[in-house]
């Protein structure tokens, strides 16, 4: 149980840290103080959702399914090493910093609503916790366990980009702390996916499959 919740809280949260437009608008409007709890509570509650809803449906089929199982880990191992490759890229060539200069507040809906919108419309949410994240958990000894590590992984880190964002403003607008930020998180993302690679932590039957 304890080895399956850390696992789902590691991993998960290397995977929900890898900074998309979720992430980047978060702590944007936590930079400027525009409702940001909404914002991050409501990307907490959709990615709860979605995962009870990956492992509840993916888990079963994966496990009545080697060769799907199989199929899941190494499409699991491509998309982590292309996330990796994307954040060393940025952290190589740089980006430009938030704005955290608002000329104008918009309301809480219209904040939810932005919320809803980079949660909802983007590809990459329900390949992590459809499809990928439940390919991991469906491995693990304790899928309940591993459920609650990821919950856990997406409280921890939007909690963190709420507060952080709005008390470390000054130094966050600045692309050079980006390059250190993409920098860890493909780090992160390489390691994750040369593990999965090598099976490593995963059943026998599982990790033997070729």
């Amino acid at each position: 149980m304890l080895e399956s919740y850390l696992t789902g809280l590691v991993v998960c949260g290397g995977i929900i840290m890898a900074i998309g437009a979720q992430n980047a608008y978060v702590l944007g409007v936590a930079i400027r103080r525009q409702h940001h709890w909404w914002s991050a509570g409501l990307c907490m509650a959709s990615d709860l959702l979605l995962f009870s809803a990956g492992m509840l449906g993916v888990s079963a089929l994966l496990l009545k399914v080697p060769q799907a199982m199989e199929a899941m880990r190494w499409a699991g191992v491509v998309f982590l090493a292309w996330l990796a490759a994307q954040a060393l890229w940025r952290a190589a060539t740089g980006r430009q910093g938030l704005d955290g200069d608002a000329v104008a507040s918009p309301g809480r809906r219209r904040v939810i609503l932005a919320t809803l919108a980079v949660t909802l419309l983007n590809p990459q949410v329900y390949l992590d916790t459809l499809l990928l994240i439940p390919a991991i958990g469906a491995q693990q000894s304790s899928t309940g366990g591993f459920l609650a590590g990821a919950g856990s992984a997406s409280i921890l880190w939007f909690s963190l980009l709420a507060w952080g964002g709005a008390t470390l403003a000054p130094w966050l607008q600045k692309p050079a702390a980006w390059r250190v930020i993409d920098g860890a998180i493909g780090g992160m993302m390489a390691v994750i996916a040369l593990q999965l690679a090598s099976g490593a932590g995963l059943p026998p039957a599982v990790a033997g499959v070729s």
